[in-house]
């Protein structure tokens, strides 16, 4: 089974992907997510066994939990642009369509019979989820920061007035 606790990233030895600060964002909800993607790419190195019957049943199992998991992250994020009037809502969202319809007719290869090993599945959806905060999410990011208000404390908000009419 997958890492239940979104916000727990594993210091397991064979951990494939540590998460390191690059990949902050500096958003703990929108951080906390991110992290618990990495702990799925991790889980799936880790019941990559090559025992193809095993892994079976495993990638049925986390296939679901995977998309459920990644659906809320979008949702969570997409909440986000539309409340910030982000201009580069449509092209992040549509990203985050095409990635689902990938992992959906990936599972769906897999289920019908086509070669798939957890190992290639891990490293794309590895590969998808790193580039992917390191460009798209980072614009909204710097979108972000370049709209907040700087509170009395040094951290930045946004409030209704930050946000462009």
């Amino acid at each position: 089974m997958i890492a239940k606790s979104p916000t727990k990233i594993s210091t397991n030895s064979k951990d494939h992907v540590t998460w390191n600060d690059s990949y902050s964002l500096g958003i703990k909800l929108i951080d906390d997510q991110h992290k618990g993607l990495i702990d799925i790419v991790n889980d799936i190195f880790n019941h990559a066994t090559g025992r193809d019957l095993e892994e079976h049943e495993y990638f049925k199992d986390v296939i679901k939990q995977a998309v459920d998991y990644v659906k809320n992250h979008f949702a969570t994020e997409e909440k986000i642009m539309i409340s910030t009037k982000y201009k580069g809502y449509d092209a992040h969202k549509k990203s985050h369509e095409e990635f689902i319809l990938k992992v959906i007719r990936t599972a769906k290869d897999y289920e019908s019979g086509k070669r798939l090993t957890l190992t290639s599945f891990g490293y794309f959806l590895k590969d998808w989820v790193l580039t992917h905060i390191a460009v798209m999410d980072k614009k909204y990011c710097d979108y972000f920061r370049s709209i907040a208000t700087v509170k009395a404390d040094g951290k930045l908000s946004i409030s209704l007035a930050d946000i462009p009419k």
